[in-house]
Formats: C-alpha cells, sequence, structure tokens
C-alpha cells in the first residue's frame, strides 16, 4: 500500500507553480465529444482522475495524442456505444464520478449517452437529480436500471427550453450546457452555477461555435446551433491547490511564491484566508506568503466568534474548507467552521486531535476550532487519508508536526495533486513515497 512518510517541522522556501485546474479539466476535456474536429486542450493536470477520463475516452473511440506534459489533442469521429453499453464500462465507468461529465455531450450530439452509478469522494450523499432533470426539460427520456445502477437517457432531437435549477450544481451546470448548445432553439438556464471553470467552458464553446450569453452570471441564455468546430483551449490554475499551499506555507512558517495564479479567478479565496490573520502579498499575478510566526482569527465586528462557512460561487468553496480548519488549529483565537454542503467532510478531525489539536465536532456539520497560536505543535501519527481534501490537509498537518507521520491510502491525494511529493520536496519538505 502506497504512504506517505513526512518528517515534519521543516521550513519550507520557494517558488510553487500550481498545476491546471481538476474541475475544469474534466468539464472542457468532456466537451470534446461535441465535435467531430480536433480540440487541444493545454495545461491539463496528469492526476488520476483526469487521466482516468482520458482513458475512458479512448475506450469508447475518442482518438488522443499526447503533444507534451499536459498538452492533449482529443478527436472525437467515432464513438462505439456497444461498449458503452457494456459490462466492462459499467465497471470502469463507476471508478470516477468525473464521467457523469459525458453523458451531456453525447446526448447533445449522438442523442443518447449511458453511464454507471460514478464514483469519486465518500463526502456525503451527492444526488445526480439536477443533471437528469436538465436533459429531461431539454426533451429526454431519462431511464435508471436499479439492478445495475445504470442511467441512460435518450432523445431524438432536444429542445431548448427555459429552466430554473433546484441547485446551483456545478457539474449539473456543465452537463446540460453541453447539452443545450446543440439543441434546436434557445435554452434559458437560471440558478446557473458561474464558477470560473463553468466560465471556462462556455468560453471554450464559443470558440467552437456555441452562442452562450450570460456567462458569469446565474442566468444562462444558450441559442442552439447544427454542430461546433475544432479549438485550442488553455486551463486555469487550480484554485484549490493554491490554496492548499497557502495552508502549508502558514503551517510550515515558511515563504512561498505561488506562480501565476490568475488573481481575477480567486474570488475570496484570499480574503478568507486574511480572515484567519494570513497575510498574503500580490506581486504582479504572482501570490507570495511571508513567514509567519504567528497570526490571529479576526472576530467579527461585535466581537463574537468568527464563523468561515462554504457556499456557491462567489461564495467560498467548500473544497478548501478542510484548508481554513487545519490552519486554524495553529491561529490565535477561535473559529467555527460551517461545511453545509457535505455532510461527511469534517469527519476527519479525529485524526487531527489525535495528533493534538484542540477541535469540537460539534456535529457532521459544523467544528469549534480552538487555536494553539503555534505554542504547541501538532504531533506526527499514522493516518488514512478518507478523501482528495482531506488528504491533502492532513498532509499540511503533517508537514507542521513535530516526529514523523505515515499518511495511507494516498491514491486519494494523488487524485487530486499531481506528483505533489517531488513538488514539496523541490521546496525542501522531507517527504517520501513508500510501500507499508
Amino acid at each position: 500500500m502506497n504512504t506517505f512518510q513526512i518528517c515534519g517541522g521543516k521550513t519550507l522556501y520557494g517558488n510553487f507553480v500550481p498545476q491546471g485546474a481538476k474541475n475544469e479539466a474534466l468539464q472542457v476535456i468532456s466537451a470534446v465529444l461535441l465535435t467531430s474536429e480536433p480540440v487541444r486542450i493545454k495545461n491539463v493536470p496528469e492526476i488520476q482522475d483526469v487521466l482516468k477520463l482520458i482513458e475512458i475516452l479512448e475506450t469508447i473511440g475518442v482518438k488522443v495524442l499526447k503533444n507534451a506534459k499536459g498538452d492533449y489533442t482529443f478527436c472525437s469521429q467515432n464513438i462505439d456505444f456497444d461498449y458503452l453499453k457494456s459490462k466492462e464500462f459499467k465497471k470502469n465507468g463507476a471508478k470516477l464520478r468525473g464521467s457523469i461529465m459525458i453523458l451531456g455531450p453525447l446526448l447533445g450530439r449522438f442523442g443518447e449517452a449511458y453511464m454507471p452509478t460514478p464514483g469519486g469522494d465518500k463526502i456525503g450523499r451527492r444526488r445526480l437529480d439536477t443533471h437528469f432533470q436538465g436533459f429531461i426539460n431539454l426533451g429526454a427520456q431519462f431511464h435508471f436500471d436499479e439492478e445495475d445502477k445504470f442511467y441512460s437517457v435518450k432523445a431524438k432531437k432536444l429542445f431548448g427550453t427555459y429552466m430554473l435549477l433546484e441547485e446551483a450544481s456545478v457539474t449539473g451546470t456543465a452537463n446540460i450546457i453541453m447539452a443545450s448548445v446543440l439543441a434546436k432553439g434557445e435554452t434559458k438556464i437560471y440558478n446557473a452555477a458561474c464558477e470560473p471553470y463553468i466560465q471556462q467552458l462556455c468560453k471554450m464553446l464559443n470558440t467552437m461555435g456555441a452562442k452562450i450569453e450570460g456567462i458569469g452570471s446565474n442566468l444562462l441564455i444558450i441559442k442552439g446551433v447544427s454542430e461546433l468546430k475544432g479549438t485550442e483551449h488553455t486551463i486555469l490554475p487550480d484554485m484549490i491547490e493554491i490554496g492548499s499551499i497557502i495552508g502549508l506555507a502558514v503551517m510550515t512558517k515558511s515563504e512561498i511564491t505561488i506562480k501565476n495564479v490568475s488573481w481575477e479567478n480567486l474570488g475570496i479565496i484570499p480574503s478568507t484566508f486574511e480572515r484567519i490573520g494570513i497575510q498574503i502579498d500580490r506581486v504582479g499575478d504572482d501570490l507570495r506568503i511571508p513567514a509567519q510566526e504567528h497570526y490571529k482569527i479576526q472576530k467579527f465586528m461585535d466581537g463574537s466568534i468568527p464563523t468561515i462557512s462554504d457556499a456557491p460561487w462567489p461564495g467560498f468553496t467548500p473544497d478548501l474548507l478542510s484548508i481554513v480548519l487545519v490552519v486554524a488549529t495553529q491561529a490565535k483565537g477561535s473559529v467555527l467552521i460551517h461545511q453545509k454542503m457535505f455532510e461527511s467532510r469534517l469527519f476527519f478531525v479525529d485524526k487531527l486531535i489525535d495528533m493534538g489539536a484542540q477541535i469540537i465536532l460539534c456535529d457532521p456539520h459544523r467544528a469549534t476550532v480552538i487555536g494553539l497560536n503555534h505554542e504547541t505543535p501538532l504531533r506526527g501519527t499514522m493516518m488514512t487519508s478518507p478523501d482528495i481534501r482531506a488528504g491533502i490537509a492532513l498532509l499540511i498537518a503533517a508537514m507542521s508536526a513535530k516526529g514523523v507521520s505515515h499518511i495511507h491510502n494516498i491514491y486519494q491525494i494523488d487524485r487530486g495533486y499531481e506528483a505533489i511529493d517531488e513538488r514539496l520536496r523541490a521546496l525542501g519538505a522531507d517527504i517520501e513515497r513508500i510501500d507499508m
């Protein structure tokens, strides 16, 4: 079993180049199914989840050419629908939650799509209703085989319509957009997610010939076209990895500069970290975190304990709440972390408590953190990564801890962070990948 062995307490220094955004990659790579012409995508993060999606595309007939590291050309002339209905696909497609993203483009271009119940992080119930209700609104027929746990959607023709989404689901919005661009007539999607990665998808589709208006807002207007052409697209840097490295720098009292972060797409991420006392400097398009011995959590204006919670964009992303929680364990002051969207995502805090953190898990959604102000360091321990974001949070905790830590099930971390051990060693970290 692959394990990270970390000797904590090391001060790091240097420049860190963030990988391409995982969440954007899963969307724009799926969008290559909308055209028979070549689509070139650059800054692709070569992480487990993205590589699995590329592998799935290859097995269903997409020709994939790797031009260079992180640079791929896709051509989707012929799709093997017999394979999509096979037992092999039911097994392989279920391993990746991001595989749900191929439904919209397949339905939009070919009028049919199939998908086993997807996998992914075990962080609570994650409904797919928004995806399928959107397809139904466009005129598709939906079927779920409960015995095989297999979804199918079919339509002789999709027709534009108005829809008000029950939730501003990012993946749901992306799937509906990709199904709508080739539908007949006009589609209006209200309460649409408007994250930078959704904006990137829309901009890419427009360069392919789609007609999407309202990009960046929660009301998208899509005028269907008959076909799309090829294009070239560059993926944004991963804001979740950027936030993770901010947390790492602070917990290890290190000076790290994160290069080319695309500031305009970070939203309130920098200001949220500043609320727990972290100094962040903007240097052009770089983000610099100076070495900080101490940092103090800002109280609310009435003097009460602050709350940091997640919300749909432009609110604070839920993927960084675990990082903020870890950073707060060594701040001066207390903070309530409120994870609204996933009921199991805070359950990793018992591992932090074992390391000496002072955390009260109030319920599945809320945890109160009493900061130690770097007066009592966390201590190294043995732990297991339950999911991507909790895994990187535990890695950050181990990097700051006194003594040696071992993190098992690092496959979960590899799903979201490319060669993270090699890149951290370049900053001076003492981390090794071993078998235990």
